[in-house]
C-alpha cells in the first residue's frame, strides 16, 4: 500500500500534541515585513510598525485644573477668613486682579495660580480671597498629560479606539503600521453550495466564519469560491493564492476517499503535520508549499472553529507581525461533569450564568452535550470553552474551571 492508502485504510494511528504542531507551523511562517502610512483616524485595530513619541506636549499650555479666579499667588499671601485678601474682578491679569477662569480653561498671562470658586466672596467687582494660594496651585502644567517627544507605544502595539485619541491629541498625524496579511480562505467540498440546497447539498459556512475570523483578528480575508474535490481543482486553487501570507482550506481534511487537500499539499511541498491530538477536530494537517503556509481544516463546523482558533490566530498574527494575546476567561463552578480522551486536549463548550455579584454568586457553567463537531449550534450559541489538557480525563460536576472566551476579544 501507499502512505495515503495505509492511512486511509487504517485512520490516524499517530495524532501530533498540540504545542508541537503549533510549533511547527509557527517556525513555517515569518512575519511579512509590509508596511504602510495609514491615517490616525482609520488605524484602530492596526499593529504598529514602528514606535510611536508625542509630536507636542498635552495639553500644550497652562490651564486651570477648578473653577475659580485666576490670580498671581503673592497678591493673596497671608488671605485668610479674618483678612480675607481683596482683588478686582477683570477680564485681563494685572496687579491685586483676579480672572474668571473655568476647569481646562487656558491660564492668562501673568497669573500663576487658581483660588477655588468656594475659598471666594463676590462683592460687585470686587472679590475677596478667604485662603491664600501658592505658585503653581489649582494649575496644570502643560505637559500635565503627555510630554512634547515622549515614548508612547512600542512597535508591534495594536492599536485600540483609546489609543487613537492620544495619538491625534499628541499632534500624531499618521502611523508607520504593518498591513494586514493576506489570507486566502478556499471551502472545499463537491456538496456545497451558498444557496438553495438540494436534497444531499449543504450550505457553505466554514469558509464564511473563518474569513470573518480572521478580519476580527487582524487579516484580510480572500473568500473564495467553492471547490469540487478533486485533486486537479484543488492543486489549481492552491497555487492560485500562493502570493498570500497563508492559504486556508475547510474540508477535505481526513482520510476518506474524498479527502484529499493533505495529498495536494504534499505534492506541492511539504506536509508538517496531519492529525493532531485535540478534540474536537483531530483531522487538520498544515504544510508549506514556496515558503507560503498552508493550513487545511476539517470540515465539520465545530472542528473548524476549533482548529482555526487553534492554529490559523497565531499564525496569522506572527505573519502580520501582531502580538497574539491571551482571550479573556471566566472561572466558573462546573453544572455537570466534561469527560475528556486522556492524552487528547479537549475544547468542550459551556454556557454561562451570569453570577448576582452583590450576593457573593459564582458564575456556573453549563456543559453544552452533543453527539459530534458537526453541529453548528453548539459552538455559537456557547459563551466559550473549557480547555481540558492532555493529561486530565475530565472535570466532575462542582469543580472550578476556566472559561476561555474566544470571540470576546481578537
Amino acid at each position: 500500500m501507499t502512505d495515503t492508502a495505509e492511512r486511509r485504510h487504517a485512520g490516524f494511528t499517530e495524532r501530533t500534541r498540540v504545542a508541537e504542531a503549533r510549533a511547527a507551523l509557527r517556525d513555517a511562517v515569518g512575519a511579512h515585513g509590509r508596511t504602510e502610512r495609514v491615517a490616525v483616524e482609520r488605524a484602530a485595530g492596526r499593529t504598529l510598525a514602528a514606535p510611536t513619541s508625542a509630536a507636542r506636549a498635552v495639553p500644550g499650555y497652562e490651564r486651570a485644573a477648578m473653577d475659580g479666579y485666576a490670580v498671581r499667588a503673592e497678591d493673596t499671601f497671608g488671605a485668610s477668613e479674618r483678612d480675607p485678601a481683596v482683588l478686582r474682578a477683570s477680564e485681563t491679569m494685572g496687579s491685586n486682579t483676579a480672572v474668571r477662569v473655568h476647569t481646562g480653561s487656558e491660564l492668562p498671562e501673568g497669573a500663576d495660580a487658581v483660588v477655588m470658586i468656594e475659598d471666594v466672596a463676590e462683592y460687585g467687582n470686587d472679590i475677596e480671597v478667604r485662603d491664600g494660594v501658592a505658585v503653581g496651585e489649582n494649575v496644570g502644567a502643560p505637559d500635565e498629560d503627555v510630554a512634547a517627544g515622549q515614548h508612547l507605544h512600542d512597535a508591534g502595539h495594536r492599536l485600540r479606539p483609546s489609543d487613537l485619541g492620544l495619538l491625534k491629541a499628541s499632534d500624531i498625524r499618521e502611523v508607520e503600521a504593518y498591513e494586514p496579511p493576506q489570507i486566502a480562505v478556499i471551502p472545499t467540498g463537491e456538496e456545497l453550495v451558498q444557496a438553495d440546497p438540494e436534497p444531499g447539498e449543504m450550505i457553505e459556512t466554514n469558509g464564511l466564519t473563518v474569513s470573518r475570523l480572521v478580519e476580527s483578528w487582524g487579516g484580510t480575508a480572500r473568500y473564495r469560491d467553492v471547490v469540487t474535490d478533486d485533486a486537479n481543482a484543488l492543486r489549481e486553487a492552491i497555487t492560485r493564492d500562493l502570493d498570500a501570507d497563508v492559504v486556508v482550506t475547510t474540508g477535505g481534511s481526513s482520510v476518506g476517499e474524498r479527502d484529499l487537500t493533505p495529498d495536494v499539499v504534499a505534492d506541492l511541498g511539504e506536509l508538517l503535520f496531519h492529525g493532531v491530538a485535540l478534540k474536537p477536530g483531530h483531522p487538520v494537517a498544515a504544510g508549506v508549499i514556496d515558503d507560503t503556509a498552508v493550513l487545511c481544516l476539517p470540515g465539520y463546523p465545530v472542528a473548524c472553529i476549533v482548529n482555526a482558533v487553534q492554529f490559523l490566530r497565531p499564525t496569522l498574527k506572527r505573519a502580520g507581525g501582531m502580538p497574539t494575546p491571551a482571550f479573556p476567561s471566566v472561572a466558573a463552578e462546573l453544572a455537570g461533569k466534561l469527560r475528556s480522551e486522556p492524552g487528547v486536549r479537549t475544547y468542550a463548550r459551556v454556557t454561562l450564568d451570569e453570577p448576582n455579584t452583590d450576593s457573593g454568586e459564582r458564575a456556573r457553567a453549563e456543559p453544552v452535550h452533543t453527539s459530534g463537531s458537526g453541529v453548528l449550534s453548539t459552538v455559537a450559541l456557547a459563551d466559550g470553552w473549557v480547555v481540558i489538557p492532555e493529561s486530565v480525563e475530565g472535570y466532575a460536576a462542582g469543580e472550578t474551571v476556566t472559561v476561555e472566551q474566544w470571540e470576546v476579544r481578537p
